[in-house]
């Protein structure tokens, strides 16, 4: 079903920010929990929301995968503002776990292309960014 105004309807964004607000105070409050539980040394918090949130994402992927219904409203709120707030690796663990169903090797080059490419302009502009 479509919503009225389409996607860029105000109430579909409005969930979208609403839930990705918070979801980003979430994984703030996450990191400052485990720096203070387990030290600054190691990105603890990054880890603890990765892992979090692409558990979470795969459990509502499987369940949707598998014939639960589930709104375009919460869709957006929960795993797009929520997850997408919290993790944007949960989406690229949900998008390689999708397209894993389709085709293993589509999912393995858009897994690699992600991680050399994201990786590669990371120290690519990192680089130029240390150069001004």
């Amino acid at each position: 079903m479509t919503s009225p105004g389409g996607p860029w309807a105000p109430h579909l964004l409005g969930l979208v920010a609403a839930g990705g607000a918070a979801g980003s105070v979430l994984r703030y409050a996450v990191g400052i929990w485990c720096a203070q539980r387990f030290g600054a040394e190691l990105p603890w918090g990054t880890l603890a929301v990765n892992v979090a949130g692409s558990a979470t994402i795969g459990l509502l992927g499987g369940l949707m995968i598998g014939g639960m219904s589930i709104t375009n409203e919460t869709r957006l709120l929960l795993i797009t503002g929520v997850l997408g707030g919290f993790t944007t690796f949960s989406a690229f663990s949900l998008d390689v776990g999708l397209l894993a169903q389709r085709s293993a090797p589509t999912a393995f080059l858009y897994l690699m292309a992600t991680l050399v490419l994201g990786l590669g302009a990371f120290a690519l502009c990192f680089w130029l960014g240390r150069q001004v």
